[in-house]
């Protein structure tokens, strides 16, 4: 298997970039999953997943809600009417960005892409063909001291763990140093994607920080919820760590209202709280996955009838000029 590795504290997180590597593991006939010419998939967002989230797939399905999150696919390239409004760049990140890698959209949170590495490309990622990252932190520090009204710190990416524990240790307290910053938020999938990444150290690292840490975690589907992902957050509760959810609504993954459900119940069995259902971010070579208004809307009044409130994640859209989340 080819590997891309990570080290993060003597950790080593295994990804497979491998195509055949990838049909190997499930029992699968890699033309059949790929197409005949996998030369379609030789551009800068390549197949590469984490091992641990490929071993919860399940084997012999070419239609796994996990699998179909990263397997790349021809119709990625499709061009019609209906994707013309799909671009590069659909939340125009870049008119709130006044340093390279901190975005202030939002009134009192600033987020910092941290780095714009990830252990897995996700088909859907609206910053799939985003490279900003910061590069002088020492101007960010300062852009916040000299704002009071940022009372929150966000880091995002890129997934913001895949920093070495103690460049993160570092950050997180040179952030807390700053009068005005009361929290600091994580954007992070690795809890699900690499829950292998918060090790022992990192926990001690989150545990002694000053403030509260907030973390909003991407799950998608129960199927990505196992034993040992269940175990990572019951170990981050208990060291400092608040913890949410936001998913996407996707086509052929979630959006299913007997999915969405239990996803919901087997988050907050783990300690999580459902926090935000995202309407899909228009990307280009992401119209598959989408999920129109009427029919996302019905799926959470399908929620409401047969969940208690605190089970209901918000559903959300994000639009490039708007101060907020717009709530549908």
């Amino acid at each position: 298997m080819k590997r891309s590795i990570y080290t993060t504290h003597k950790i080593i997180i295994p990804l497979i970039t491998d195509k055949e590597k990838l049909a190997q593991l499930l029992d699968l006939n890699s033309n059949e999953l790929f197409g005949n010419d996998l030369n379609n998939f030789r551009y800068d967002f390549p197949l590469k997943v984490s091992r641990s989230f490929a071993l919860r797939m399940r084997k012999k399905d070419m239609r796994d809600p996990l699998l179909l999150q990263i397997l790349p696919q021809e119709q990625e390239f499709a061009v019609s009417n209906e994707t013309a409004e799909y671009t590069t760049n659909p939340l125009q990140e870049t008119k709130y960005s006044p340093i390279p890698g901190l975005i202030h959209k939002y009134a009192g949170r600033v987020l910092l892409l941290v780095t714009r590495s990830c252990p897995m490309n996700c088909r859907f990622c609206f910053r799939r063909y985003i490279r900003n990252h910061v590069e002088n932190w020492q101007a960010v520090f300062d852009y916040i001291k000299q704002d009071s009204t940022i009372t929150e710190v966000i880091l995002s990416g890129g997934e913001p763990l895949l920093w070495m524990d103690n460049k993160l240790d570092w950050l997180l307290q040179q952030l807390f140093l700053i009068p005005n910053v009361q929290r600091i938020r994580f954007h992070t999938r690795a809890p699900i994607t690499i829950p292998e990444r918060i090790s022992n150290n990192l926990l001690r690292i989150f545990a002694k920080q000053k403030g509260p840490l907030i973390f909003v975690i991407h799950c998608n589907h129960p199927q990505e919820i196992d034993k040992t992902v269940v175990r990572t957050l019951e170990k981050m509760r208990n060291n400092n760590c608040m913890l949410f959810n936001q998913s996407v609504l996707l086509k052929g993954i979630n959006d299913n209202a007997d999915v969405l459900m239990q996803l919901s119940e087997k988050l907050f069995a783990a300690g999580v709280v459902p926090y935000y259902l995202h309407m899909l971010d228009k990307v280009k070579g992401s119209a598959c996955f989408y999920v129109d208004v009427d029919t996302a809307k019905s799926l959470v009044t399908k929620m409401r009838e047969m969940l208690p409130g605190y089970l209901v994640p918000k559903l959300v859209k994000e639009v490039s000029d708007c101060k907020s989340k717009v709530f549908i």
